[in-house]
């Protein structure tokens, strides 16, 4: 009987109540969570680091991560939108940010999409982020007054495959000109600024910079080499426009840069935030309504980022199926 009571007391001494109560604490807190946290990762696919879609994206995440409880937003830069449609189609995103033209290449199985072998019917559409304006950059020196006065002059179409390139060209195709209605078409790239030099020495006459405004680089440009920003309120681009629902007619207000006289028309294309159809209903409803209530926050973050409204995401989404989440949120605010 000495020996048990002794081994009993020295049980309690080693390993005393209190601790077998944190023990017992601890094993309901590890059942526990398995049963209650519901929270899941979503991974956003952006453009590049650098980029302004890398840039969106990340305050994108920084507003989920902060505001949607439950939900953790992960940006995944890829290269560029063929990439970020694909991984979004084959399951590796939940969302991402796309261009509208790309967006309906890929639908429609046209241009870099033609010989894709990918069907992309599961992509949905959730929101316009920002615009993409095609600015067409001419000097004050060249006596080109209008779009018609380009014809006849030098001007740079950027490397072939660019999305310069691309941007003259369905210019051009507008106005049904030709490499021959023009006196010198470079091809010359950006790298180490061969287009922009070519532009300030007046090798080129015009070029065309595609991106968000207000940009540093364009206004040193603008102000440096007597250059000005072309309006481009033309019928032909305005047909062109009304004929393809991946472009939108996009003005630059009064004094978005300080040498700029008036608002100027041009157009483009807008980066959408788009989704899988897999992705839960009501995690969308609830990105859509953090993405409404902080309109200012993401205007004062950057001013190309003022797009969204309700009736802009509504007119943004014609011949793209819109997901049943944003619907809902759209059609009840």
């Amino acid at each position: 009987m000495l020996t048990k009571k002794y081994n009993w007391d020295l049980s309690r001494l080693l390993f005393p109540q209190w601790m077998y109560a944190i023990c017992l604490f601890l094993l309901v807190g590890v059942i526990a969570i398995p049963l209650s946290a519901q929270a899941f990762d979503i991974r956003l696919g952006t453009e590049a680091p650098g980029s302004f879609s890398y840039f969106s994206g990340r305050i994108l995440c920084r507003l989920i991560n902060n505001q949607v409880e439950d939900v953790t937003c992960h940006q995944v830069p890829m290269v560029g939108d063929v990439d970020n449609l694909t991984n979004l189609q084959g399951g590796s995103l939940d969302i991402s940010l796309v261009d509208s033209r790309a967006l309906f290449d890929a639908i429609n199985k046209t241009g870099n999409f033609k010989f894709l072998d990918i069907n992309y019917e599961n992509i949905r559409a959730l929101a316009p982020l920002y615009d993409v304006p095609i600015t067409l950059i001419v000097r004050n020196d060249a006596g080109i007054d209008s779009l018609a006065d380009l014809k006849g002059t030098r001007i740079n179409a950027g490397s072939p495959g660019s999305l310069q390139y691309q941007a003259v060209y369905t210019i051009l195709k507008a106005k049904k000109w030709s490499r021959k209605d023009f006196s010198m078409v470079g091809d010359l790239p950006p790298i180490k600024s061969q287009d922009t030099k070519a532009f300030c020495y007046g090798t080129m006459q015009a070029m065309v910079y595609i991106g968000v405004h207000p940009d540093f680089s364009l206004r040193r440009l603008l102000k440096t080499c007597n250059g000005e920003l072309m309006n481009m309120d033309d019928s032909d681009i305005n047909r062109l426009v009304s004929e393809h629902p991946e472009f939108w007619k996009i003005e630059l207000e009064d004094g978005t840069y300080p040498s700029q006289d008036g608002k100027v028309v041009t157009f483009g294309t807008r980066v959408m935030l788009t989704a899988s159809s897999d992705l839960d209903e009501e995690t969308v409803y609830k990105i859509i309504e953090v993405i409404d209530k902080n309109k200012k926050r993401l205007v004062s973050v950057h001013p190309a980022l003022s797009l969204f409204s309700v009736e802009t995401a509504r007119k943004s989404t014609t011949g793209i199926k819109l997901h049943p989440g944003s619907a809902r949120y759209l059609s009840g605010h």
